[in-house]
């Protein structure tokens, strides 16, 4: 799909949506809450991932923050009438109220926050969407996957006073954030290469031939799911499946890839690739899917400030589990390993070598940075430590509003360029760039 070719619907589209709530480009005030004030939390789209991660993150701390969770927006209308007595049975709650629509749920008085759930390439409209509303938002991850969409969510929420928080919740997670501050100590020295990757061998990954069969066209509403998506006939499993088929989503990029590159970013301060170039292909899984089983990415950054450059080297595979999810850091003097959260002289340079060409010898002294341990993998995360410490960040931040959240828009802006130039590597087979002035990726 052409990223320019939307952009103009995506303006209208988005303008239309909050019509009678803002005048387009502009951002409605949002309630001044005081100490004590509930705070009134809606859902924009009840997932699985919404409802198995998310809903029981805010859960954690809703009683003890005096928050509220008063209305499910869904624009399937089983997700809409069965989950809100299903959070009212399990959290011994008041039955939040389902809406049809974002309209119906931005003409109600009793909204203050949302929390985005909806399907990978809807994130950033859905949070646009709110913002102009009035509405602090926490919005899933990938946060946009066209440039377009990426530009106008940082201009509208670059320019509110709204709390946004990207669900990237590494960046909450205490074992990454140790690692940070080790790294900005400077005793790991220049990093000057990294590896990731992410293999699993799960045919049923991201499949849902179970509820697939279930969801009818009459009970949604499919041209309002496309958003700006250019249009094709109703497609259940493009609804539900949609991490499988693009331009829904990329896959693996949006799903996995997001989490690891913005690490990289968080760690070094540089907001995106210099270049990208990347390949892969469904190999294996050929059940219909356009969405890759297995890709290779390689990443060149460079720091303009200092000069210093390095690469990374992303790899994901579903078709075989060996070697599972790594995050590996490199140094001139030795290794940090976000799997084990521990930094060593593997690698370093050596007594011999480095007498060689008259140098001295540089191997980093072993470090635990944490005690809990091991990268977040699983899909359903609303107990682990990790989301709930992310969603947490973003409540406490709606309640003192004087601190910036722990994955500002910056953070998903900067994630979701280093999207755009993955899939357009991955589609053109090109080299790709961006183009900061225009805010444009640029295969060449």
């Amino acid at each position: 799909m052409s990223d320019n070719s939307t952009r103009r619907d995506f303006i209208k589209k988005t303008s239309a949506a909050t019509a009678g709530l803002a005048i387009a480009g502009a951002v409605r005030p949002s309630r001044v809450l005081g100490a004590n004030d509930r705070v009134r939390v809606a859902i924009v789209g009840a997932s699985d991932r919404t409802m198995s991660s998310l809903v029981p993150a805010f859960q954690a701390h809703a009683a003890a923050l005096n928050f509220e969770l008063v209305a499910v927006c869904d624009i399937w209308k089983k997700r809409r009438e069965e989950e809100p007595a299903k959070i009212a049975k399990k959290y011994g709650v008041k039955e939040p109220v389902g809406v049809r629509n974002t309209e119906e749920l931005y003409s109600r008085k009793d909204i203050d926050a949302v929390i985005v759930g909806t399907a990978d390439f809807q994130h950033a409209f859905h949070a646009i969407e709110a913002v102009r509303a009035g509405k602090d938002v926490y919005a899933e991850k990938p946060f946009a996957n066209i440039m377009s969409h990426a530009n106008e969510a940082l201009d509208v929420i670059g320019k509110s006073k709204q709390v946004f928080q990207v669900g990237t919740q590494r960046r909450s997670t205490p074992s990454y954030q140790r690692a940070y501050e080790y790294l900005q100590s400077g005793k790991f020295g220049d990093i000057v290469a990294a590896e990731m990757t992410w293999n699993v061998n799960q045919p049923g990954r991201w499949r849902r031939p179970n509820v697939v069969p279930l969801l009818k066209e009459e009970d949604t509403d499919w041209k309002r799911y496309l958003i700006n998506r250019p249009f094709e006939p109703f497609n259940a499993r493009k609804y539900l499946e949609f991490r499988l088929f693009w331009p829904y989503s990329s896959g693996i990029p949006d799903q996995w890839m997001v989490h690891q590159i913005d690490t990289v970013h968080w760690f070094t301060g540089i907001p995106h690739p210099r270049s990208v170039t990347a390949n892969g292909g469904v190999y294996f899984w050929k059940d219909g899917r356009s969405n890759f089983d297995t890709m290779t990415a390689v990443f060149d950054y460079h720091d303009a400030k200092t000069d210093k450059a390095f690469q990374v080297v992303y790899s994901s595979r579903m078709t075989n589990e060996a070697g599972g999810v790594k995050e590996i850091y490199y140094s001139n003097g030795g290794t940090l390993n976000l799997d084990t959260n521990k930094v060593s002289s593997e690698g370093g340079l050596k007594e011999g070598p480095a007498r060689a060409m008259g140098m001295k010898a540089n191997l980093l002294q072993p470090v635990t940075l944490a005690d809990e341990g091991g990268i977040e993998t699983a899909a359903d995360t609303g107990s682990d430590p990790q989301t709930v410490a992310h969603v947490r960040n973003w409540m406490d931040c709606i309640r003192s509003r004087s601190q910036k959240t722990n994955a500002d828009i910056h953070a998903a802006y900067n994630h979701s360029v280093a999207l755009c130039m993955t899939i357009a590597a991955l589609h053109t087979g090109k080299r790709v760039t961006f183009d900061s002035k225009k805010r444009a990726v640029v295969a060449s």
